[in-house]
């Protein structure tokens, strides 16, 4: 997906939630930061060489708009991410005869995700302490920076399918665990011309919303 596209794709999915959203005056709108911590992975379309999972991170902001008494709302965020992988490409002769052995393909992104949150909160007071939620959508990334690996082209962002489920404590924090499935290529070599990637990671995540 192109930088061009991915913005058009975003400012109609913003539109078409404050259409929703925004006339609705009872709406609680909620932000903070969020921190967290990742297991990710890239997912090639052929297994030429082993793939290594790495400890990925993310910082920034999350928020919610949710709807009192339906317990329907979306959740929403800025916030910087690290994910990537480590690719064994001195088993292929193609890279080992440039010099190439185990490489560690590192992204760096602003993620935007825009979800669907569900969040339980009619258990008769139970909820100030503690209200499971679940939530699933779209996450946008921009692409800001890769580790240095000439052997290899990064695309411009990318666009994911995340889902996951967490509770909330005392209306304040939240803990959350989620699994993130890139639809768009991230990178892809070079010298061959079907070899990409998707990204893939599993998510904990820890907010404050105030």
């Amino acid at each position: 997906m192109t930088t061009y596209n991915m913005r058009k794709t975003i400012t109609a999915l913003v539109l078409a939630a404050a259409a929703i959203f925004v006339p609705q005056a009872k709406a609680q709108f909620r932000y903070g930061p969020m921190a967290g911590v990742s297991i990710t992975n890239l997912k090639f379309k052929q297994d030429l060489v082993t793939i290594d999972k790495t400890v990925g991170y993310s910082a920034g902001i999350g928020a919610e708009m949710m709807f009192p008494g339906i317990g329907f709302g979306i959740d929403l965020g800025l916030y910087y991410e690290r994910r990537g992988a480590k690719a064994n490409l001195g088993q292929k002769e193609i890279w080992s005869s440039q010099g190439y052995g185990k490489e560690n393909i590192g992204l760096h992104y602003i993620a935007l995700p825009l979800h669907l949150r569900f969040k339980y909160t009619r258990m008769n007071g139970l909820e100030d302490m503690i209200a499971p939620l679940v939530f699933a959508g779209p996450t946008f990334g921009f692409h800001v920076g890769n580790s240095k690996l000439p052997a290899f082209d990064f695309s411009g962002g990318d666009l994911a399918v995340e889902f996951g489920a967490g509770f909330e404590l005392f209306k304040h924090w939240q803990i959350t665990g989620s699994y993130n499935m890139g639809m768009t290529y991230v990178t892809k070599a070079k010298i061959l011309t079907n070899y990409s990637a998707r990204a893939r990671e599993w998510n904990i995540r820890v907010a404050y919303l105030f």
